[in-house]
């Protein structure tokens, strides 16, 4: 297969980079830092990107989109992914909470959530996970029960980004009971500006807005709130964990701070161990597969193939591409010297340190994320088993 960037796709990449280098701080991490700064410049910066249409690059311009190929907006992942996700929270909703209503949203659902989306205006969150119902998603106990002109909605999720923050929730909940466990789910759009919703931060190294529990207490929808069909929502959320499981571009910020690091230790490259050195080959080995899996898999899903081996055999190869790679990013940081640098080495040696200690941060929770990678290798494993 021919992976080879179009020059419409080349043009975006370095349109990007230059947006990045012109609007973003020379010190920017990340949005969900302890400076309410940095959440601002994510902000106007995803505005930045809607008003150019290259926020939801890939989808219809109907949908307020640019009808771009599933190539550029592959683009668009990588770069933002490599210099630490400056659209803030709504990589979500324009990954998957969007393409997912375009599929199975009504027209009423899709008129009042797509443009909001597409404008950079609204922060998702997901409510999947539970306590005790995490990897095991299909065991949730959060329930709808039928209601006079609608449903109540009572039960808990844990470790829900941005919940703190967020405007709307994309909500998994127990329907009926009495079959398989899988079935009886159904998927519904909450808002939470509601009051039976409760938001408690759990506190966490990855930062501010990260990570919540949410609670809800008889919270009140109606069939307006329903995504699909009432009893179908496992189907639904297969599909969207396929779409969320390669809808970062990890290993474009490994990528990328692995050929930072010979540039900012200039001479002392040559001081690297060798087998530091043969880690730091190896690893920039690995962001070459990742990528290649990840668009193998983008290429199966543009035909509507992809199946959950194939998103689960390149999670497992990013997530741990994440875990080493910041190890080995780690240790070379360590040796860049800043007592005998000038003034402009020393600030890049402190920038990359920083860049550094932020990428092995997040890349603690990149094996729990969106499906455990022991789930990922029974995903992939099933697979292998039924082919074989």
């Amino acid at each position: 297969m021919d992976f080879t960037m179009s020059a419409a796709a080349v043009a975006l990449r370095s349109e990007l980079r230059t947006m990045i280098h012109e609007q973003l701080p020379a010190d920017f991490v990340g949005a969900f830092t302890d400076d309410p700064a940095d959440l601002e410049v994510a902000q106007k910066f995803c505005r930045l990107l809607a008003d150019r249409g290259l926020l939801c690059l890939a989808w219809p311009e109907e949908a307020g989109g640019r009808g771009a190929s599933v190539w550029e907006q592959t683009v668009v992942r990588e770069e933002m992914w490599a210099h630490h996700e400056p659209r803030g929270a709504q990589y979500m909703g324009v990954n998957w909470v969007g393409p997912t209503i375009m599929r199975h949203g009504t027209k009423r659902q899709q008129e009042q959530h797509l443009p909001p989306i597409s404008r950079g205006e609204i922060i998702w969150c997901q409510g999947f996970s539970e306590p005790n119902s995490g990897s095991d998603l299909a065991s949730l106990r959060t329930t709808a029960k039928p209601d006079a002109d609608g449903w109540l909605i009572s039960g808990q999720k844990i470790w829900t980004s941005y919940a703190s923050m967020a405007q709307w929730c994309f909500l998994l909940a127990r329907t009926s009971t009495g079959g398989r466990k899988q079935e009886g789910l159904t998927v519904f759009l909450v808002p939470m500006s509601d009051p039976s919703i409760e938001v408690r931060p759990i506190r966490a190294m990855l930062g501010p807005h990260h990570l919540n529990e949410v609670f809800f207490d008889e919270l009140r929808v109606t069939e307006d709130n329903v995504l699909g069909t009432v009893d179908n929502g496992w189907s639904v959320v297969q599909e969207v964990l396929a779409y969320e499981r390669v809808g970062i571009a990890r290993y474009a910020r490994a990528e990328r701070l692995l050929h930072d690091a010979p540039k900012v230790l200039g001479d002392r490259w040559d001081d690297v161990p060798s087998e530091l050195g043969n880690r730091w080959t190896r690893m920039l080995t690995h962001c070459r597969r990742a990528r290649l899996l990840a668009y193998k898999v983008l290429a199966l899903q543009s035909e509507g193939k992809v199946q959950p081996g194939d998103a689960a055999a390149y999670r497992i190869a990013v997530t741990t591409l994440d875990q080493d790679s910041a190890e080995v990013l780690i240790e070379i940081a360590a040796l860049a010297d800043t007592d005998s640098a000038g003034a402009a080495e020393r600030e890049a040696i402190v920038q990359f340190r920083k860049e550094v200690e932020e990428h092995w941060r997040y890349s603690q929770a990149a094996t729990v994320a969106s499906g455990s990678i022991e789930m990922q290798r029974v995903l992939l494993a099933r697979a292998l088993l039924a082919v074989s």
